[in-house]
């Protein structure tokens, strides 16, 4: 099922599915604009990694109770540091902050991969979470 299509049944009263579920989730978090980047840019070839992804990690494990979003923000990012996956760190410091993050919580959780995940990688994840607390700030004003 396609975004469009998941959307559409959604409207028109279909019970959710867990594709559903994960983009409603998905766009909660990273924002809308964010995901239509993503999905403009899905070839055929990258469509199913794609739904598998937004199925998987948006709709199943991001909807479970045992944690809230604050929590699981909180941990991708310290992931995505260990990992040195910067971009996805930069839109998942924009996600914490969508989820109520605040800046001295992402600030004390990229301290503390410093101490577990390498001073390496943390300035760089300092860095990139810089540079996006910068522009969400700049875009408040």
């Amino acid at each position: 099922m396609t975004t469009t299509d998941a959307a559409t049944a959604t409207a028109n009263g279909a019970v959710p599915t867990r594709l559903d579920r994960g983009m409603q989730i998905r766009r909660e978090v990273l924002g809308s604009a964010h995901v239509d980047r993503s999905m403009a840019a899905v070839s055929e070839f990258s469509r199913p990694v794609q739904e598998l992804v937004t199925e998987y990690c948006w709709g199943e494990v991001w909807s479970r109770e045992g944690l809230d979003r604050r929590t699981r923000s909180l941990l991708n990012l310290v992931m995505l540091t260990a990992l040195g996956r910067n971009h996805e760190l930069g839109v998942h410091v924009r996600g914490a902050v969508t989820n109520g993050c605040s800046v001295q919580e992402i600030q004390e959780t990229l301290l503390q991969t410093a101490i577990y995940c390498g001073v390496p990688a943390a300035l760089e994840s300092f860095r990139v979470a810089e540079k996006v607390l910068t522009e969400l700030a700049t875009a408040d004003e």
